[in-house]
């Protein structure tokens, strides 16, 4: 949504000076910030460690950032309207067990394509049940997808399962395997870039599109700035907030699907824990809380972010157990540079 800004120029004073443009063009644009912050460390990284840049650890990385960044993207959808949503790791735990259960037990002949899809389809569903609760009971979504969080993932171990699936139907394994590329490493150890990674581009370039060139991406970003006046310009809050939690919970149930595939083992409680770690990387990539801003690029930019630190620290000899300090340091940062941005812009 592109909402016109009067600058001190057009109300007749001088012009800015021309070495604060970087300034400006990161205050309007928060996601370069993250950028620049990932090549950065990139390059410090490389540095120091120059086995960073072999194309396994790329390899390892991009892999590694698939099922968060389809989570990602269904939480930028939710803070971009407005809300916010940690019912995701259920959903996705509840599509990846239910349906590989399904396939071992009822049926074993689907087809992968029909199990993505089912995997999608029980994502939208449990999602539209968050979006239908949050505009019916009128009180802030954590509320609503805390609540719902336990109750998936309490309808998952109650009446589907709690016993780790260690063999996944034959299918699905194809599918976690299908390879890309393939590189072989130093050791001589051959790396492979599986086919369900292009599922995380696929899912920004349909989000991107969503948000850029069609009514409801408008309508998304005009709820989460402001719900009164989005009513009154004609939104219909009830359809917005339906879509809006059924498209993060279509993508919560593929990256389920996915999981499984990959790890070639369903387990029940999965996911849990993950919330906090997808929530940073679209908080890193320039969205709010309080909704209403927000890019796919710097969602992606922030689960790059987010997955880059979480493999690189071993290779500086950084402990592991440093990962949440610095996400943590990384958010805060973030947060500083958002509230100085607010206070430049209201002077």
């Amino acid at each position: 949504m592109t909402v016109a800004h009067t600058t001190p120029q057009d109300a007749g004073d001088a012009p800015r000076p021309r070495g604060r443009a970087p300034l400006s063009i990161c205050a309007r644009h928060p996601e370069y910030v993250t950028i620049l912050l990932l090549i950065a460390i990139c390059v410090a990284v490389a540095l120091i460690n120059p086995a960073f840049l072999q194309p396994s650890s790329l390899i390892d990385m991009g892999r590694a950032s698939v099922v968060t960044g389809l989570f990602a993207l269904g939480v930028f959808t939710i803070l971009a309207a407005g809300g916010i949503d940690v019912s995701f790791p259920a959903i996705g735990a509840v599509a990846m067990y239910s349906m590989t259960k399904l396939v071992l037990e009822v049926a074993p002949g689907m087809p992968v394509w029909i199990i993505l899809l089912c995997g999608i389809g029980i994502g939208v569903v449990f999602g539209a049940v968050n979006g239908i609760l949050v505009n019916s009971l009128r009180v802030p979504a954590l509320i609503v997808t805390i609540g719902t969080q336990y109750f998936f993932r309490g309808l998952l171990l109650v009446f589907v399962g709690t016993v780790w699936l260690m063999e996944i139907p034959p299918q699905m394994v194809a599918f976690g395997t299908w390879s890309l590329l393939e590189v072989e490493a130093g050791n001589g150890v051959t790396v492979s870039l599986p086919m369900y990674f292009l599922t995380f581009p696929a899912a920004a370039l349909l989000t991107w599109y969503l948000f850029n060139r069609t009514l409801m991406g408008r309508a998304i970003f005009a709820t989460g700035g402001n719900a009164d006046v989005a009513a009154r310009l004609g939104y219909n809050l009830r359809k917005v907030h339906v879509f809006a939690f059924s498209f993060a919970g279509g993508l919560a149930g593929l990256a389920g699907i996915i999981q499984a595939s990959a790890n070639r083992m369903a387990n029940p409680f999965d996911f849990a824990g993950t919330e906090i770690g997808v929530i940073a990387a679209v908080v890193l990539g320039g969205a709010r809380i309080t909704g209403g801003t927000g890019s796919v690029l710097g969602t992606v930019a922030g689960v790059l972010l987010v997955t880059v630190v979480n493999n690189v620290l071993v290779l500086v000899g950084i402990p592991s157990t440093w990962q949440r300090v610095v996400v943590g340091a990384f958010i805060l940062i973030a947060a500083g540079f958002f509230v100085l941005r607010d206070r430049k812009q209201s002077i």
